[in-house]
């Protein structure tokens, strides 16, 4: 039977939830949006006693996707994710870096993710939903058997994203939410890329943005 756990490492400037996502039964897990702070993550993986088989990004801001390439360089592990439609933010990962002051390096997914694709994160597997506004190609992974979301930066405690980007879109990411994420069900944890863990029920009944 597996167990899923879940430890957050805040990482950047940004205090981004990086996370790792493991079954305790075997210890076999994946590391979502790891944004920077290599060593940090890395010691976290040890303590836990974690075996990371792969790296999921749920979108390619800087904060989330900055040390993907070295993360899995070191690991020796695949990156999943985002959908395609996040390619160009990938893709100016260096130069974002410079603008921000977080040293990033650009990445390859081995596998872009589609609306209702399925991953796999230490033998749970974890439904893509496709929620873009906050960037093109964001993605939400949500384990229907836990009752549980890793929600990026697409829903977070009484906000939402940003969608002050030249590509970002506020109508479109209101859409997504109520109509792709709302629907999951109440009791539903959700754990943003920044702040606290919530509940889909909490967020209908006190996020002014989606009330």
């Amino acid at each position: 039977m597996s167990e899923l756990k879940i430890a957050v490492v805040p990482v950047t400037p940004f205090q981004q939830n990086c996370s790792i996502v493991w079954d305790e039964t075997t210890k076999r897990g994946a590391v979502i949006d790891p944004g920077g702070d290599l060593p940090r993550i890395l010691a976290a993986l040890e303590e836990l006693e974690v075996t990371a088989e792969k790296i999921i990004l749920t979108h390619g801001h800087i904060d989330h996707a900055a040390g993907a390439a070295d993360l899995a360089e070191q690991l020796k592990v695949p990156v999943e994710g985002p959908h395609i439609g996040d390619k160009f933010l990938l893709d100016d990962l260096v130069a974002n870096g410079e603008r921000t002051g977080i040293p990033g390096k650009a990445v390859t997914p081995s596998r872009w993710l589609e609306e209702g694709d399925s991953v796999d994160i230490g033998g749970i597997p974890f439904e893509v939903l496709h929620v873009p506004g906050h960037t093109p190609g964001h993605v939400v992974l949500f384990s229907r058997d836990n009752s549980f979301a890793l929600v990026g930066d697409t829903l977070f405690q009484r906000s939402v994203g940003r969608t002050d980007f030249p590509y970002g879109d506020h109508d479109q990411l209101i859409t997504g939410i109520k109509t792709k994420l709302l629907p999951l069900g109440d009791s539903v944890t959700i754990l943003p890329g920044h702040g606290s863990a919530s509940t889909i029920g909490t967020e209908k009944r006190s996020n002014p943005y989606i009330r």
